[in-house]
């Protein structure tokens, strides 16, 4: 197997290009796209629509080598159960042709850059918190639950709901009620995004032995908890209106609309659970809301969208007042 394995790292590095882009698969690039968009939505309500590009840019470039850090940490954890499964048997460790040494290297080079632009651009409190969130995704979810309970991501969640609190304190160098609220719903989006996935891939993780609750459980427990947490989510969407008061109509039609879908896909899934389909259509969704709900957070709090809103508020009351009572 050896042979085999260094042939094909030979084969594969053929040139520098090559190189990058096996340190680059190491990053999951993909997963941190949407971390970044929940921090530039919270840094977004925490300047209220007007914030400084240049803090926004070192913050989502700092948030991104954090986010890298811990998935190149959690590929070297996971080289071993990686090997076994197909779908990630080529990736840059398990194939050989990255050295674990090298990744941890890596790794920690990442983390500290992140930290040293934070702390100097941003703030201590910032670069603590995106330290935090490595330190969360790695021993908590990574070493503790992955492979030892069906609520691993769950509370490993903890970890993908850091990012706005990263970037609430980079605005305002502490963390309000707002941050916790953007923190609980992505806390409680995780479970249904994350299990949905595992209901698609659930024969790989049987597979190594990882006790993802569609392994442990099944469909149907699984698309009732799904069904759940999308229940308990839509609400908490709407705590951003009332009482916190940070967003307004526009955000609350954005969060309703959103919230709808979600509900229906999960409904949907949740009649029947086994169909591969409908799994793979709540885990796609989920990806959308979040997306679009964080923009809608943006969006309402641009002073634009304000102004026009309480323009449309005075003429709808000059209107009504004017009508004949009667």
């Amino acid at each position: 197997m050896h042979d085999t394995t260094w042939t094909e790292s030979t084969r594969h590095h053929e040139n520098f290009r090559q190189v990058i882009q096996s340190y680059w698969q190491l990053t999951k690039p993909r997963i941190i796209i949407l971390l970044l968009v929940t921090t530039a939505g919270s840094m977004w309500i925490a300047s209220e629509g007007e914030v400084d590009p240049i803090l926004l840019m070192v913050t989502l470039v700092s948030g991104a080598l954090a986010a890298a850090s811990a998935n190149v940490i959690n590929c070297l954890y996971d080289r071993d159960i990686d090997y076994e499964m197909e779908r990630t048997r080529h990736r840059p460790l398990p194939s050989g042709r990255i050295q674990p040494r090298d990744a941890l290297l890596f790794a920690i080079a990442l983390a500290v850059i992140s930290f040293t632009l934070l702390t100097v651009f941003a703030n201590l409190l910032s670069a603590l918190l995106a330290m935090s969130g490595i330190v969360t995704y790695v021993l908590v979810y990574t070493h503790w639950l992955k492979r030892h309970s069906t609520q691993n991501i769950v509370i490993g969640g903890a970890a993908g709901a850091i990012p706005p609190l990263v970037g609430w304190a980079a605005v305002t160098g502490e963390l309000s009620w707002t941050a916790w609220l953007y923190f609980l719903i992505i806390f409680l989006w995780t479970p249904p995004h994350f299990w949905a996935l595992a209901m698609m891939i659930q024969k790989d993780y049987a597979k190594v032995g990882v006790p993802m609750l569609p392994v442990v459980a099944g469909d149907a427990p699984t698309a009732k908890q799904i069904w759940i947490y999308t229940l308990l989510l839509i609400p908490v969407t709407l705590l951003m209106v009332y009482p916190l008061q940070v967003m307004g109509v526009v955000y609350t039609i954005i969060a309703v609309s959103l919230g709808t879908v979600f509900v229906t896909k999960a409904w949907s899934l949740l009649q029947v659970p086994s169909d591969q389909q409908l799994a793979r259509s709540v885990f796609k969704y989920s990806i959308l809301y979040m997306m679009l709900l964080s923009a809608g957070m943006a969006i309402d709090s641009l002073p634009v969208t304000r102004q026009m809103m309480a323009g449309l508020t005075q003429n709808l009351t000059t209107v009504l007042s004017s009508l004949p009572i009667g």
